[in-house]
């Protein structure tokens, strides 16, 4: 950091934005030749991930825990849907609500995707407790720029000078 506040502020190799714009596409290139065999793209994984994790849920729901915004996570549940792995059905007691329920063929594609995770660590080759530190760090920056966003949307305080 120091590096960037004595040099160039604009270096590009420098800059955090870069750095996790180009992690993210690696990591993401590290998964597909996984989850192809799968019929799944690194999103739809995340929308299985989290289906696993806490199914049923409604789009709503499933919208803020991939803080995806639901125009971005329609396509993904259609295809889904075509795959025949969710279903999307109305709620019985709220119409105007969306949920999202896996077939037998969504909850058994667990069984497969069980193998990614090893399978990543040892694909990157980084010790588990890197791997570790990194999403605890990676966290605190989501956290820190969500932060960020909703401070740039809330108006000002009118009785701060």
């Amino acid at each position: 950091m120091r590096d960037q506040l004595d040099g160039d502020p604009l270096a590009l190799e420098q800059q955090v934005c870069f750095a996790l714009s180009i992690a993210a596409r690696g990591v993401v290139a590290v998964y597909r030749p996984l989850l192809e065999p799968m019929g799944l793209t690194h999103p739809q994984y995340l929308v299985m991930l989290a289906l696993w994790q806490h199914a049923p849920l409604s789009v709503r729901e499933l919208s803020r825990l991939l803080q995806l915004d639901p125009g971005t996570l329609s396509p993904l549940l259609k295809r889904l849907e075509a795959a025949g792995y969710v279903r999307r059905e109305r709620d019985a007691t709220d119409e105007r609500s969306l949920a999202v329920r896996l077939t037998a063929d969504g909850q058994a594609l667990r069984a497969r995707a069980e193998q990614i995770p090893p399978a990543i660590v040892a694909r990157l080759g980084m010790p588990v407790e890197e791997l570790r530190h990194l999403h605890t760090m990676l966290t605190g920056v989501i956290a820190a720029a969500n932060r960020a966003a909703a401070a740039a949307l809330s108006p000002p305080d009118p009785t701060t000078p």
